[in-house]
């Protein structure tokens, strides 16, 4: 699944590009996981004023309302000025003066959603839950702090559900439980404070690199210009069961959390 830096990556890679641009046409294909919610001759003349981000989804400003997409389990994005006739999973288009913007979904657990603002009740309910952005100025300590004490889950099962930060997935919350030296099993609560600046520290930091090497692409994965990531290879306990712990030479462990993989050196993360 695309998490936060793969999204990010994604906006980097087109945001400037679309801005400016009027949308021409709107074509959507097979049904994706929630309706668009409007017709699509509705976006037709509407001008494309940016494209932000919000934990995983990406907002496309318009002139009249947003767009949010959601690039779901194995959605990516592409926009040029040409694209090849669509595929069987290209499931949204949208062709604008300045290039066409394409998702391509092949599980279709992706979205492309229209909201009128917002603080429309469509859109807040896609992200009036979402936590503190993790890259932002507003993910401050002691709040982070106070949050894993009110917490009784184990650590990383904290990290994945997005409400006390969002966009730490799968990949990255291995990754920076091992950084921080904090076993994934571990009650939130009965993290140290001290600890829980490691672990603050380690998420801005793991997640800044992520976005630097282009996201991490495990299988299909790419930006809108059609670059892959680079990220997963310079991991240093995902997808790595079995391997010496790049550190200290101990086998990586795997184990089986909320149905999730986790991995992580019970050597080096002893907290």
């Amino acid at each position: 699944m695309p998490e936060l830096p793969e999204v990010e990556v994604t906006r980097l890679s087109f945001a400037d590009r679309i801005a400016g641009a009027s949308v021409v046409s709107v074509t959507m294909g097979k049904p994706l996981r929630w309706a668009l919610g409007c017709a699509p001759a509705k976006l037709a003349g509407q001008l494309v004023l940016g494209v932000r981000r919000r934990g995983k989804y990406l907002l496309i400003d318009l002139s009249d309302g947003l767009l949010l997409v959601h690039l779901g389990m194995s959605g990516s994005l592409v926009f040029a000025r040409h694209l090849p006739a669509p595929g069987k999973h290209d499931h949204f288009e949208m062709q604008t003066s300045q290039g066409c913007l394409r998702l391509n979904d092949p599980r279709r657990f992706g979205a492309v959603v229209y909201a009128r603002s917002q603080s429309d009740p469509v859109a807040q309910k896609l992200l009036g839950h979402l936590g503190v952005e993790p890259l932002d100025k507003t993910f401050a300590l002691p709040e982070f702090q106070a949050a894993l004490k009110s917490r009784q889950t184990a650590v990383k099962q904290v990290l994945l559900g997005g409400e006390v930060v969002v966009g730490v997935g799968n990949i990255y919350a291995s990754e920076v439980l091992f950084l921080a030296g904090i076993r994934p099993t571990v009650k939130a609560c009965k993290i140290s404070r001290p600890r829980a600046a490691l672990l603050h520290a380690a998420i801005v930091e793991v997640l800044t690199k992520a976005v630097e090497k282009g996201g991490s692409t495990l299988r299909d994965f790419s930006n809108a210009q059609g670059e892959k990531g680079y990220f997963q290879l310079e991991a240093m306990v995902y997808d790595r069961a079995g391997l010496p712990c790049r550190r200290c030479e101990a086998p990586v462990r795997r184990i089986m959390q909320g149905q999730r993989s986790t991995f992580y050196c019970a050597a080096c993360q002893k907290f």
